[in-house]
């Protein structure tokens, strides 16, 4: 491919980014008035595997170490225009055979993460010239996935028509739902007709005295579409838990530990015993207070002879549960039914039953495995359960023997899990198993003012202590100036709480008072230094995101030829030099979404003007819910901040999971008792 070419279709490329051309402006020929058939001979384009890794996953082959790109698929891409550092996730998304598989269908490299709908087009049309026509069926199959699989980037497991419809319209595909069939007849997508639990669609209309209703055909059905992947992971979830319901067996259980209810140290504590004994599957909503209800559950089955664990979503929530567990008691004496490990140990041995769900479904930690290889353990108790997605929510039920119980806990108004799916959320509305809201509320003005947003009211509260401070900014700059002043000297002056205790969080990485900006304003300040180490030096606070969800902050230790050393929690991390960009951010400011799961004594939050479009409640409670004693506001959004609060609860996302526990708990529910048939 000659360099004029090469520069021709690069400018092309960047002229539909920037929105001075259409994505259709791309094909010469005109737009076909039909469905365009297959060509003879070609095969269905094969599924896509680009779908982001669920939270406990282990990385992508490749990942971690050298990977070998085929001179083959090198030139491949010089040829379609495309840098030729592409060539290394080129080869982990689409294997050794890329280079004939993006031959034969150029549009495939939109399974490579990062690669937008233009871009493939782009290469497309250098490969194949007038043939990369707008309603290619290899192009609308793949755009089809592409918008799936940026729905399940959003938490969403399926699509409903309409949005699929209007996604492929905006890239120019002619018939969008005939582009749907296609990706549906090459096996690249998944449909679903999900009975609505509305009763018969016919109800209230009149009807013939003789006419008996048709359940089947008269209860509304919706139609969705997805990938097998999100698609499995839900349905095994449902049936996992259906089973967890029909094995368990309350007589089994040890009389002791439905027995520590009246002794718990809280009423709901109790409550949540008493289900525990009688279920094996409960659901617990409640906020940080609520963790020592869940110590109290773990500590009363452990000393009832039950092999019982806590598992959270991040190291520091696990280190939280630890010390919860280890000062729980439930029983008449005021006993402590745990000891404290020896300091400097890993919090993970039998007196302190807490590990994290990532840690667990890797084999790292946790109770371990029987000999047929589920999880040894009697109860199960997951804190953060809305940080759950699909996928690790469906390999952690499978794990499960049965007979066991498992509780699932957590705050409904945080953020949901970085991944698709809402599991906690649909299991709630289920109401298929036993639900224990907590009556304990966070403590202090923090927790008062969150308890508020919570409910969409954005309260004053008392702060005799200064336990809530709202800073108010007229513009970026000057955001970024005050949150460093808080950090570094407001805060440690007034309060006592070191900047190493504090963290900033924000809207978004970019924009001018971003975790960019912060950040680099931050270690100005903090810990400045040249960035020796791939930008980092030791000292400095790092946010390490080992996969989609999972982000623990902590600080670098040092650095040599084998990596990034750092301390997070009570971990200690190497981070090989080719991990680090991409796993590996200065840390003094997060997004929410990082920070769910975290708890720091000061949390400073910045709302920048800039920004407000983004704020929902659930963002709103999640960042101010980060502070165990102190949080101060940086405001510059104005009334967008309240408005938020009391208008934009957040988006519900897109799943199958509540009709599919609703169908799985019916199927497996006994049949009523009926008089047998005499014998003939």
């Amino acid at each position: 491919m000659s360099n004029d070419r090469t520069a021709e279709l690069l400018a092309a490329v960047r002229a539909v980014e920037s929105g001075e051309r259409s994505a259709d402006s791309f094909f010469t020929e005109p737009a076909p008035p039909a469905r365009r058939p297959r060509p003879a001979g070609r095969e269905a384009a094969p599924q896509r595997t680009a779908a982001p890794a669920p939270a406990g996953a282990a990385p992508r082959p490749g990942r971690g170490g050298p990977v070998t790109v085929p001179e083959e698929l090198r030139a491949l891409l010089v040829e379609g225009g495309a840098p030729e550092t592409l060539g290394r996730p080129v080869t982990e998304t689409l294997g050794e055979g890329a280079a004939g598989l993006l031959r034969d269908d150029p549009w495939q490299l939109l399974a490579v993460p990062g690669v937008r709908p233009e871009q493939a087009d782009g290469f497309a049309r250098a490969l194949l010239g007038d043939e990369a026509g707008p309603g290619d069926p290899r192009r609308t199959v793949a755009l089809v996935v592409h918008l799936l699989e940026r729905a399940a980037l959003r938490g969403d497991t399926v699509a409903e028509p309409a949005a699929l419809a209007e996604g492929l319209a905006r890239h120019s595909v002619p018939d969008p739902d005939d582009a749907v069939r296609e990706a549906v007849d090459a096996g690249a997508v998944l449909a679903f007709e999900d009975t609505l639990d509305a009763g018969p669609a016919t109800a209230g209309a009149a009807r013939p005295e003789t006419e008996e209703p048709d359940e089947e055909t008269e209860r509304p059905v919706r139609v969705l579409f997805g990938l097998d992947r999100y698609a499995l992971a839900e349905e095994s979830l449902a049936d996992g838990l259906a089973r967890l319901l029909t094995t368990f067996d309350p007589s089994a259980g040890p009389e002791e530990f439905a027995a520590a209810a009246p002794a718990a140290p809280s009423p709901s504590a109790g409550e949540l015993i008493r289900a525990a004994a009688g279920s094996g599957l409960v659901t617990h909503a409640g906020g940080e207070a609520a963790r020592a209800e869940v110590a109290a559950l773990v500590t009363a089955a452990r000393a009832a002879g039950l092999r019982a664990w806590a598992l959270t979503h991040t190291d520091d929530g696990r280190e939280r549960m630890a010390r919860l567990t280890e000062a729980a008691t439930v029983d008449p004496d005021d006993t402590p039914q745990a000891e404290s490990a020896p300091d400097g140990e890993e919090q993970s041995g039998p007196d302190t039953p807490c590990a994290t769900v990532a840690d667990v479904l890797a084999g790292a930690a946790g109770p371990g495995r029987d000999a047929e290889g589920t999880l040894a353990v009697d109860l199960l108790a997951v804190c953060d359960a809305p940080q759950l997605d699909a996928e690790a929510a469906a390999a952690l039920v499978e794990s499960l023997p049965d007979g066991a119980r498992l509780v699932l806990s957590g705050d409904p108004g945080v953020l949901g899990a970085a991944g698709p799916g809402q599991v906690f959320g649909d299991l709630v509305a289920a109401r298929c198993c036993p639900h224990v809201v907590s009556r304990t509320p966070d403590p202090g003005p923090v927790g008062e003012l969150v308890s508020g947003i919570g409910v969409g009211e954005l309260n004053q509260v008392e702060a005799p202590a200064k336990e809530v401070v709202i800073v108010p900014v007229t513009d970026a700059r000057e955001a970024v100036h005050r949150t460093v002043q808080l950090v570094a000297d407001s805060v440690p002056r007034a309060l006592g709480i070191p900047a190493e205790d504090t963290q900033v969080i924000t809207v978004g990485h970019g924009g001018s008072a971003g975790t960019r900006a912060l950040n680099a304003a931050l270690k100005e300040r903090l810990n400045p230094g040249p960035g020796r180490f791939a930008g980092f030096d030791p000292g400095d606070r790092v946010a390490h995101s080992p996969a989609p969800g999972r982000t623990s902050v902590g600080t670098v230790a040092s650095a040599d030829e084998t990596g990034l050393h750092l301390s997070c929690a009570d971990r200690r991390i190497t981070v090989p030099p080719d991990r680090v960009p991409e796993t590996v951010r200065h840390g003094w400011a997060v997004t929410a979404h990082q920070a769910a799961g975290l708890r720091w004594n000061a949390a400073v939050v910045v709302l920048p003007g800039d920004a407000t479009a983004a704020l929902t409640r659930q963002w709103v409670y999640t960042a101010f819910g980060r502070a165990a004693h102190h949080l101060s506001v940086v405001h510059g959004a104005g009334d967008a901040l309240p408005r938020a609060v009391a208008e934009s609860p957040g988006r519900a996302r897109v799943t199958r999971l509540r009709t599919l526990l609703t169908e799985s708990t019916r199927a497996a529910a006994p049949a009523p008792d009926t008089p047998e048939a005499p014998t003939p």
